[in-house]
């Protein structure tokens, strides 16, 4: 009892201006339990279970399977939860299903995963209950032009990617974005990925005098274009975006290399204390860990607000901004998180760190 007295002390201290122990709510989290996402799954249910109790608040897990023919089962168990709100939602099939009845019954869902933008114009246009805690499939590429501009925008700029969806998508979106302020890359190209070496690609952007480099790519490719790149002896500064968060093989990635990505959540000044109190309780805070932790204390102070608006939920979650351990949290009138998330991270000793500013920058 007295570890779990203390334990709760330190979450209510990592978050000041919350109310202390506002009335609960019961909130269904939507995740996976088995299958090869059964791993996220466990985090965001570890993350919104820890010390929810303790808040007055009960956590209802709802399986998820992400199969379209399990659509009208997950609908039911969510319904007969009587969860007032629903967060988790690996898949976009999962809110696809559910949003219509959710928007029926007035129960708003937290996605802590799904980007889709057709996704969230269908919800605004009918009006479903539909909040996103993680940047929109745009919020990347607005992201990387904001960087370009501020810190590169007299630098000779090269734009290259891999011919892959998200790559061609993420770079054309970019290459738009500048072009609208007549800003013009000295060299573009799609390159061919999973190759050996990319000397030939590095010869050519020296060629054309590139000398910051934007890399809509995978991080295997980046980082075997940053090592060609000193062996040729061409002095490149490399910028990709949040593929670069992955595996550092089969080369490594070279310190220096930039990566427009999110931030790793238990390194902020916000979640120090409870990162701390889970560390303690032998939770590892990673993954959706504290995100599923920050949705959850944010319907508790929405749900708050809302008694003393005497309005739905739904209208509180506008309101904002609520303190969360990954930041303060507000909604935009598209139900967009407010405020970009994605930060400017730089490869030092096998990490990435925030980058240094620059002066004159943000």
């Amino acid at each position: 009892m007295y570890r779990s007295i203390f334990v709760s002390l330190l979450i209510a201290g990592s978050v000041p201006t919350v109310p202390a122990w506002a009335a609960g709510l019961k909130i269904a989290v939507v995740a996976p339990v088995e299958g090869p996402f059964a791993l996220l799954g466990q985090q965001m249910l570890d993350g919104a279970r820890f010390q929810a109790e303790d808040r007055g608040s009960e956590i209802i897990p709802i399986p998820e399977t992400c199969e379209p023919k399990d659509a009208e089962n997950l609908t039911k168990a969510l319904l007969a939860s009587g969860a007032e709100a629903a967060v988790g939602f690996l898949c976009t099939e999962s809110l696809e299903a559910t949003l219509p009845a959710l928007a029926e019954a007035g129960i708003p869902a937290l996605t802590l995963s799904v980007r889709s933008d057709i996704l969230m114009e269908d919800a605004l246009k009918k009006k479903w209950p539909f909040f996103r805690l993680v940047p929109s499939a745009k919020a990347e590429a607005a992201k990387v032009t904001e960087i370009i501009l501020s810190r590169w925008k007299n630098e000779p700029l090269a734009l290259i990617e891999d011919g892959t969806i998200h790559g061609r998508e993420l770079v054309e979106s970019v290459r738009g974005a500048l072009a609208e302020i007549g800003l013009t890359p000295v060299f573009s190209d799609t390159y061919r990925p999973a190759q050996e070496q990319q000397v030939s690609l590095v010869r050519r952007l020296a060629k054309s005098g590139a000398t910051h480099v934007f890399t809509g790519g995978d991080r295997a490719d980046t980082a075997i274009i940053a090592r060609d790149a000193a062996s040729e002896q061409v002095p490149l500064t490399l910028m990709g975006g949040e593929a670069l968060e992955a595996a550092n093989q089969p080369v490594p990635l070279a310190n220096g290399v930039l990566a427009v990505s999110l931030p790793d959540y238990a390194t902020l000044p916000e979640a120090k204390v409870t990162v701390d109190a889970m560390t303690a309780a032998k939770l590892l805070p990673e993954g959706y860990v504290l995100p599923a932790f920050a949705a959850v204390t944010l319907l508790e102070q929405a749900k708050d607000q809302a008694g003393k608006d005497n309005k739905p939920v739904i209208d509180a979650l506008m309101k904002g901004p609520y303190p969360t351990v990954v930041g303060a949290i507000r909604f935009s009138a598209t139900h967009e998180l407010a405020d970009n998330s994605y930060r400017l991270l730089l490869w030092q000793n096998n990490r990435f760190i925030p980058a240094p500013a620059v002066s004159g920058t943000e």
